[in-house]
């Protein structure tokens, strides 16, 4: 294995249970904006969160895995990038696509959506994903990685948090909409610090690996923007309904991908680096073209 693939972070375990009770926090503030009949209109007429979904559950991890083939990056480096693409929409997308005019609650519905199936579609895809390369197939088979183990780690990190924020704003929506705001505040706050954090805790070994990830970091990220992009544009969708889907394929839930990663992959710390920086360079791009797309306003749907 290349050095970088033999990095060993220094995490303890209490810091990954932290970890687990941010995302926990996280998901549960944005479920505290959610209600069930937010989406009936989409469930009468889904074809967008389809097209979304296929977007980033499907394109998307296709072209990372030629990604890979093409850069041939270390097995662990590899294997973040898969990862990357195989987690959930991140919540940040639904505050991107408000700020940038997109459609909100088609978003808030995609995110909503990829979160309750990804017990089933994160392991999945990133053990397709995985498989496919003999290179990062050598290392799982190293790791061996207990996937029945990652989908329940998974359903309590997303599905748990959410049902129960979609049901404190159903059965108490005063307390849900006093708690919303700061949860939300302090759930982004605490895992940006927990990033930071954590590459102070592991300085040199990210200052040594950053030259090798930065790039495909760069380019795996316009990837995904340009992928949503791409498919919207084919599927010939709404304006609106496009940069939310630019943004749901986009923006990935990279603190569920830590605390994955730092539960069962630590001994392959290329994985964290670069999720880790993955996290921090999507809030870059998704910031800079919501602020592009913010001073352009789509044409009403008529």
């Amino acid at each position: 294995m290349n050095a970088i693939d033999q990095m060993q972070l220094q995490f303890s375990p209490g810091a990954v249970l932290g970890l687990q009770l941010i995302l926990a926090i996280i998901v549960f503030g944005v479920a505290l904006e959610l209600s069930f009949a937010d989406f009936r209109h989409l469930l009468r007429k889904p074809r967008a969160v389809f097209i979304g979904l296929l977007s980033q559950m499907v394109a998307l991890p296709l072209l990372t895995f030629a990604l890979v083939q093409i850069a041939d990056p270390t097995p662990s480096i590899a294997l973040g990038l898969m990862m990357t693409a195989a987690c959930p929409g991140g919540n940040m997308s639904n505050v991107l696509t408000h700020w940038a005019h997109g459609r909100t609650v088609l978003s808030m519905a995609m995110t909503t959506a990829s979160s309750l199936v990804s017990p089933l579609t994160t392991p999945l895809v990133f053990g397709v994903l995985g498989g496919l390369n003999p290179e990062t197939r050598s290392a799982l088979r190293q790791v061996q990685v207990p996937y029945s183990e990652l989908a329940l780690t998974i359903g309590l990190a997303l599905l748990l948090p959410l049902i129960c924020g979609m049901g404190l704003k159903s059965a108490r929506p005063a307390l849900a909409a006093r708690l919303r705001h700061p949860l939300k505040q302090f759930g982004l706050v605490a895992f940006f610090m927990f990033v930071v954090l954590a590459v102070a805790a592991n300085y040199a070994l990210f200052w040594q690996a950053l030259t090798t990830i930065f790039l495909l970091v760069l380019v795996h990220n316009l990837l995904a923007l340009g992928t949503g992009a791409t498919i919207s544009r084919l599927a010939r969708t709404t304006p609106r309904d496009g940069r939310a889907i630019v943004f749901e394929t986009g923006i990935h839930n990279t603190a569920l991908g830590l605390t994955l990663i730092f539960t069962y992959f630590q001994q392959l710390g290329g994985m964290a680096l670069v999720v880790a920086w993955w996290g921090v360079w999507q809030l870059l791009t998704g910031g800079l073209l919501a602020r592009y797309w913010a001073r352009r306003v789509p044409p009403p749907v008529h």
